[in-house]
């Protein structure tokens, strides 16, 4: 099983490619499926925390299963990347790395796993995509394109593909999308998230994101999108989708899924490489970090722990220093946007003594620069730390964001401040009905319980 740091290697492609990329095609028709195909793929559609082989009734030794469960966390992006790169098309990449994933839970239970499971993988996948073109007559002037010498899954050279996911990042960002199908169709393919998920982070529908997810790859395929990072002149301007995408990746992980979290800075790690000189790379760098390396003190006994009541002990010090210094690079480069001010806000709740009044301030000036609603609610919570509860109620009523579970449960937290226990039993009710982490359920059926009667 792999180690964190494990995770932060290069992806990999096997070697003796001759695929000519800049004469890719864009897309390809898929054959067609019978329904047993059909409903079989769809049995394998990519969740990261969910992906179990233990009831797939092959005979194994022990152990082997799970490894490969791992190894489906830790490689799914960089093997469905390397296959948009190398296929140009977003659901046949998809269902090759499926595909793959499929013959693997077969037979490294019974051949144990190879000596690099990432290039078995994408060797796999791109030999049964291959194979699956060529045996569609419509389909012979692109396979001929796609012509390549015989390749073994342990001979590879990691220098030939740089970052696949960061490619594809970009792809999955690019103008011609709308920027919250960019984020969402990023979410599902580089971070492997289900369309619930997604949709979820998006306060909207299941139904209306799956649309959305759907005309995103239309348009990549329509628009003949290129899968590449974009020239250095036009980083810039395509900063802003590529730091949200990363930005709700990293916020999937922070509720728990330590994988994606990871992913995130890895993620952060290389644009901060790739745009040394941008301040917002930086303090996205820098507020991940340091929210992370409280990960260990946030839940205990499947419940959250408050900022205020985590073990200290826990935190990983050497990390929040790494926060700091990111911080301090993003400053330095003259930073005052909205990741370099979160990023501010964030190491000021690792002080061990917080200026409350200092961070409503930060809080409101995020407001004014975000628009967002949900800044607006932390600027509450900070505004009644500092003692003003009253005008934090105040606040908090003003906003329109009935979905959101979290306001029911800071307008509860409040309105128990206030002694206005029927109410705040009422809100943290509401809460409840919308909350999704068994943990925060957890928490918030506890203070829920300590309201008097």
């Amino acid at each position: 099983m792999r180690s964190r740091s494990d995770r932060s290697r290069r992806p990999s492609a096997p070697s003796g490619e001759t695929v000519d990329r800049s004469q890719r095609p864009q897309s390809f028709a898929r054959r067609p499926q019978s329904r047993q195909e059909v409903n079989y793929c769809r049995s394998l559609r990519p969740c990261l925390p969910r992906f179990s082989l233990a009831g797939s009734g092959a005979a194994s030794p022990e152990g082997a299963l799970a490894i490969l469960d791992q190894v489906f966390r830790d490689e799914w992006g960089r093997v469905l990347a390397s296959l948009i790169g190398f296929l140009g098309d977003f659901d046949l990449a998809e269902e090759a790395a499926q595909e793959a994933f499929a013959i693997a839970a077969e037979r490294w239970p019974r051949d144990g796993e190879p000596a690099n499971p990432r290039a078995w993988l994408v060797t796999t996948a791109r030999y049964r995509a291959v194979d699956r073109i060529r045996r569609d007559r419509t389909l012979a002037e692109k396979t001929r394109l796609l012509d390549m010498p015989e390749a073994t899954e342990d001979i590879v050279d990691e220098t030939v593909i740089q970052d696949e996911r960061l490619e594809l990042v970009f792809t999955c960002c690019h103008p011609a999308l709308e920027l919250d199908a960019q984020v969402a169709l990023t979410l599902r393919t580089l971070g492997g998230l289900e369309t619930e998920e997604i949709a979820r982070a998006f306060l909207v529908p299941q139904a209306t994101m799956a649309k959305r997810l759907v005309r995103a790859k239309r348009k990549i395929k329509a628009a003949g999108i290129p899968f590449r990072v974009p020239p250095a002149h036009l980083l810039p301007d395509r900063l802003a989708a590529v730091l949200a995408v990363v930005y709700l990746i990293f916020n999937e992980g922070y509720g728990g899924r330590g994988d994606l979290a990871s992913e995130a800075i890895r993620l952060g790690r290389a644009l901060a490489e790739l745009m040394p000189d941008e301040p917002e790379v930086h303090g996205l760098l820098a507020l991940m970090l340091v929210n992370d390396a409280r990960r260990e003190a946030r839940f205990a006994d499947d419940t959250v722990v408050l900022l205020r009541d985590q073990d200290r002990s826990l935190w990983d010090t050497a990390q929040i220093a790494s926060g700091r210094a990111a911080l301090e690079r993003a400053q330095a480069l003259g930073g005052r946007g909205p990741y370099v001010l979160q990023a501010t806000i964030a190491i000021l709740h690792v002080d061990e003594s917080p200026n409350w009044s200092q961070l409503a301030a930060l809080y409101r000036e995020l407001a004014r620069v975000t628009g967002s609603s949900v800044v607006e609610l932390n600027q509450a919570a900070a505004m009644a730390e500092a003692g003003d509860v009253e005008a934090a109620l105040a606040l908090v009523d003003r906003l329109e964001l009935d979905g959101y579970h979290y306001l029911h449960a800071t307008r509860a937290e409040l309105l128990r401040r206030l002694d206005r226990v029927d109410e705040a039993r009422e809100a943290y009710g509401r809460a409840l009905e919308l909350v999704h982490s068994d943990a925060e359920r957890s928490f918030l059926e506890r203070r829920r319980s300590e309201l008097r009667r």
